[in-house]
């Protein structure tokens, strides 16, 4: 907000101020408003106030922004809030109250009116503008009256929002059903709920010269890395951007500028109140975003990324097995079409007990397009699916089975090895919960693919070496290594990474 440009400051003012003298009186105070207007403390007049708050929010053009002028105690005064924000019998209440007040109720500041005269448990008072607009455009009631230097603020606002109902993407077999919504509010007590620790921390910032976005940190304050935290917060406060329009992405691009060109992801998300608690008390960082329904954990390596709820609300030899299918079937899903491809180059290197993975019918279309149009068809049926009504994915789910499936075999476009193998890595993706890292094994097996048709076993090995350096040079957020605790080696830590220990035994 104090970053914007002097010279916008100057012309502002000249639009802002009835005289010179006002404008002289008030040069001490000013600042900057958060969409680089200049701006002022409030005016000693209740009209000055409500002159410029209609030159500001223009509430005879905007239907949703309500003004109404009222007599408190024998005082005028003037309450601005935005429809919708604010929840109506409250406010009745409130209008009711402040409207039945009596002159020699009524107390001689703002102070006094706040905290003696107000029947309402949050209440702020500001007298900067760039302050009371956010306040105003953020659903919060803003009273003014007459004599008084400072705004009375009454957070009674209330958000559209859905249930806390179970997230589509990160479901469990077992544990919580409750998920993170589009409420930031909401999203905080979820995790309050579980984590009633005094040294829990809810931290709020906000990005965007126009969106102004709420952005909360929620950390264990003695356990985070407070370096990396200060890092954390300098950098959402040193975001130059207009909006967040993308919400957790945007913040995302703004956190994370280096390395963009690798696939694999910085960031992990998820929509599990329970998850986000459990990595608050490891020591990470959440960041929540207003209007996001998921929570951002920093840092991240690879290992936590692969990590999901189901592998702790099972006991230790299950979660174990279910962890490291999940390793192995995320290697798989890399390894195995440029690897068929390798093999059906070079017939001599496949034993006599494995023959059968031979291609048996002639090939129309060499394999290397056919493994490159099915990785295109599968996200076209993904995006189809996103995009599908409700009541026509059953015949269309039907109707793409058969044409992608028996169809296209036996019209010659497709070998059924090739189906095969392609079809096991589309259904192999969804075993891990990270759409950036399925992505970025897809991009990596994609270019093996290339690579081994181009050059054979040297491409193949390249292909291998490109993905081994992707994953070992990536950095997380705080600037560590991507695949710790294998570099630097933690025997203790790795073995928590590839099993499910138990927890420690209870003692009589």
């Amino acid at each position: 907000m104090q970053s914007n440009s002097k010279s916008n400051n100057k012309n502002n003012n000249k639009s802002n101020v009835n005289s010179s003298n006002k404008a002289d009186e008030r040069a001490a105070d000013t600042v900057y408003a958060m969409d680089g207007q200049a701006a002022d403390v409030m005016y000693p007049s209740l009209e000055d106030n409500m002159r410029y708050l209609s030159e500001r929010l223009k509430p005879d053009t905007s239907f949703d922004i309500v003004y109404r002028v009222i007599e408190v105690g024998g005082r005028r005064a003037c309450i601005y809030f935005i429809d919708g924000f604010c929840k109506d019998e409250l406010m009745q209440k409130l209008l009711q109250y402040f409207i039945d007040m009596k002159p020699e109720d009524m107390p001689e500041d703002a102070y006094g009116m706040a905290k003696k005269a107000t029947p309402y448990v949050e209440i702020d008072l500001k007298d900067r503008w760039d302050d009371i607009f956010y306040n105003i455009l953020s659903g919060v009631f803003a009273l003014f009256i007459e004599g008084y230097d400072r705004c009375v603020l009454i957070d009674s606002r209330t958000y559209p929002a859905r249930s806390v109902s179970e997230p589509e993407k990160d479901k469990t077999l077992r544990g919580s059903k409750d998920g993170f919504v589009e409420t930031v509010v909401f999203n905080t007590a979820l995790i309050r709920r579980r984590i009633r620790s005094t040294e829990l921390r809810m931290e709020m910032l906000n990005a965007g010269k126009s969106s102004r976005t709420d952005i909360v940190l929620c950390y264990m304050d003695n356990r985070v890395d407070h370096e990396f935290l200060n890092k954390i917060k300098k950098r959402i406060e040193n975001i130059k951007v207009d909006a967040l329009t993308m919400n957790q992405e945007s913040l995302a691009e703004c956190l994370y500028q280096r390395n963009w060109f690798n696939p694999f992801p910085k960031f992990k998300y998820t929509e599990r109140p329970d998850t986000a608690a459990a990595q608050v008390l490891e020591g990470d960082v959440i960041i929540l975003v207003d209007n996001s329904p998921s929570a951002m954990i920093v840092p991240t390596s690879i290992f936590d990324i692969m990590e999901e709820a189901d592998d702790y609300y099972f006991p230790p030899v299950t979660g174990t097995y279910l962890r490291l299918s999940r390793f192995l079937i995320g290697v798989l899903t890399y390894f195995i079409t440029p690897t068929f491809l390798l093999l059906m180059q070079r017939p001599e290197w496949i034993p006599e007990s494995f023959k059968f993975i031979m291609v048996k019918e002639p090939s129309n279309i060499p394999l290397i397009y056919q493994f490159l149009i099915l990785e295109l068809a599968i996200d076209g049926l993904k995006l189809a699916a996103i995009n599908t009504p409700n009541m026509l994915s059953t015949p269309l789910s039907v109707m793409a089975a058969l044409v992608l499936g028996e169809f296209s075999v036996n019209s010659g476009w497709f070998n059924s090895e090739v189906m095969l193998y392609m079809a096991f890595v589309a259904i192999a993706n969804y075993t891990q919960s990270s759409y950036e890292l399925g992505y970025a094994l897809k991009f990596m097996r994609i270019i093996n693919l290339i690579l081994t048709q181009l050059f054979g076993i040297y491409g193949y090995i390249t292909a291998v070496i490109i993905l081994v350096l992707s994953i070992v040079f990536n950095k997380t957020l705080s600037n560590k290594s991507y695949i710790y605790p294998i570099l630097p080696f933690n025997l203790r830590q790795m073995a928590k990474r590839f099993l499910r220990l138990r927890l420690p035994e209870a003692k009589d």
